[in-house]
């Protein structure tokens, strides 16, 4: 008890020497704007010439604020970055979900009783919104008291569980993303409108239970309609005595691709193109809100995307293996320099534009070049909310308060565990390894080479079975240097075998210590991680 006292007090303290910065007593609202697959060279001021997009809110964002050149997702794939953002902590610690159904049908990610993002800031005094695309999980009443699927959800009865369970006082959401049934808006915990049709979109035509009005190319307008009502209702009343947070998760650029008719033939790129424009424009739209009401001096409006972009996204509404070529040839780089989409292990499948703008505390035009995790939010809100975490809060987080005001102040985050969708990497300042050969993924739609044909590929070269450790060394594993090979085209890991090795420790550490940031050792709700999950069965086969 004296210990958890005494941290109380010390992070007590530490906070309010981070809030003394802050130009006003009066705590900062909070805007957490986040796309869905908006690659690092999807936005103009991060892709530079390789961007064959304008992005002028983003880029005004970017001027006005601070830009992180090294901001990632901790996994290239959507559902664990988003539980990483929820709750600071790596997805993986997690216990196996609840069961669900398919898609948007999926289980609760996580139980009712974590500690998320909305509690942190309810329990700070904030008025608490949600606004976009969920993919946490849901609890729906069913028919047949059975778990919710495709044919047995009762369309008219409240959820069981749902984001008015993790602390968020207003929601308007999806519960998944735009080409995952059931296409139905949910607003605080009942979903709206009547699910009498079957419908699908582009893309991947996936055919589920819709709402009778529900079109897709609606779904960006509504939401920012939403979050414009929402800034308004924080300036009357009661309400505009209290700070607000607002989590507003696009479902865009993220298939189906399907701009609005008005930004229909927007961009010189065509219609991936104007699908961007639109988000952008639904960051705008966020800005001239507060503008509006007079907010923006005292408001954090944090915008970044949840990991890298889709291989197969691009012009050609249908989901189209490697379109990004098209795109290419356009002279149009989703993924910027770096290598590699969503779903992969390399840089292009995590490595996400970032912008973080405070009138009143961050320098105008000014970068950031130090690694940085999206799940860092939940520690830089806690501190802005001057609401010190508990022990076991937010366990791999770190916040970004510091560098808002200097960009080179202290250590600042110095690594990080990332994955693919199939295998893991450690960041350790600018060295990277990826504890997989090839992309650490299935390569369906594009990312090269294929997880199985890497390792068939490394079995040939190694020349007989390998042990367990075997395949921590070269060729099973990659080793790149990101200042000087930020394209990760050479692999350094049979030149630095001390350097690989102590990357691994790295690795173990952070799952032993149940956490990534200082403090008492906890424990994972999931037993048994190591490097060997996603290693193909093949590589043991005698």
């Amino acid at each position: 008890m004296f210990l958890r006292l005494t941290c109380l007090l010390l992070c007590t303290l530490v906070l309010w020497a981070n809030c003394s910065i802050v130009a006003e007593d009066k705590c900062p609202n909070i805007i957490f704007f986040m796309a869905d697959d908006l690659g690092y060279g999807d936005v103009k001021s991060f892709g530079g010439d390789r961007c064959q997009i304008e992005t002028p809110n983003f880029d005004r964002l970017a001027a006005q604020g601070m830009r992180f050149t090294d901001a990632h997702a901790v996994a290239s794939v959507c559902v664990p970055s988003r539980m990483a953002i929820m709750t600071g902590r790596y997805p993986w610690r997690f216990a196996p979900p609840e069961p669900g159904g398919p898609w948007g049908f999926l289980g609760l990610r996580f139980p009712i009783s974590t500690f998320t993002l909305g509690d942190l800031m309810s329990r700070a005094g904030y008025q608490t919104g949600y606004v976009g695309k969920w993919h946490l999980g849901t609890r729906m009443t069913t028919t047949d008291g059975a778990v919710q699927g495709l044919s047995n959800v009762d369309y008219t009865s409240p959820l069981k569980a749902g984001p008015a369970d993790f602390g968020f006082d207003y929601s308007f959401v999806l519960p998944g993303s735009l080409d995952m049934y059931p296409y139905v808006f949910i607003r605080n915990n009942r979903f709206v409108g009547r699910v009498t049709k079957q419908r699908g979109w582009s893309a991947f035509n996936r055919i589920g239970p819709t709402e009778e009005n529900f079109e897709d190319y609606r779904v960006l307008d509504t939401f920012s309609s939403e979050v414009e009502a929402f800034i308004e209702r924080q300036t009357k009343g009661a309400a505009a005595s209290q700070p607000f947070f607002l989590y507003f998760a696009l479902t865009a650029p993220h298939t189906p691709t399907s701009p609005h008719p008005k930004w229909q033939g927007k961009s010189r790129l065509g219609t991936y193109g104007d699908f961007v424009m639109e988000v952008d424009d639904c960051l705008g739209r966020t800005m001239r809100a507060l503008e509006q009401h007079g907010l923006t001096e005292n408001t954090l409006i944090i915008a970044t995307s949840d990991h890298g972009a889709a291989s197969y996204a691009g012009n050609i509404k249908k989901a189209t293996v490697a379109q990004y070529e098209s795109m290419q040839a356009l002279g149009h780089y989703s993924s910027g320099i770096y290598r590699g989409f969503k779903f992969s292990v390399y840089e292009g499948g995590r490595r996400v534009p970032f912008v973080a703008r405070w009138p009143s505390v961050i320098s105008p035009g000014s970068v950031c070049h130090q690694l940085t995790g999206l799940q860092d939010v939940f520690a830089t809100f806690a501190a802005l909310a001057k609401s010190p975490l508990a022990t076991n809060q937010g366990v791999d987080s770190r916040s970004l308060l510091p560098r808002f005001r200097d960009p080179l102040a202290g250590k600042g985050r110095q690594e990080m565990i990332q994955s693919s969708v199939r295998s893991w990497a450690v960041r350790d300042g600018k060295w990277k390894l990826c504890l997989c050969p090839g992309s650490g993924c299935v390569g369906t739609y594009g990312n090269k080479p294929s997880q199985e044909e890497a390792y068939r590929k490394a079995l040939t070269q190694f020349g007989k079975e390998p042990t367990r450790n075997d395949l921590l060394r070269d060729p099973f594993i990659q080793l790149f240097d990101l200042e000087a090979d930020p394209t990760e085209s050479v692999n350094l890991a049979s030149r630095f075998p001390d350097r690989v090795a102590a990357m691994i420790q790295i690795f173990d550490e952070q799952i032993a210590r149940g956490r990534s940031t200082d403090g008492p050792v906890q424990k994972n709700d999931r037993a048994g991680l190591n490097y060997l999950a996603g290693v193909p069965r093949f590589v043991f086969e005698k």
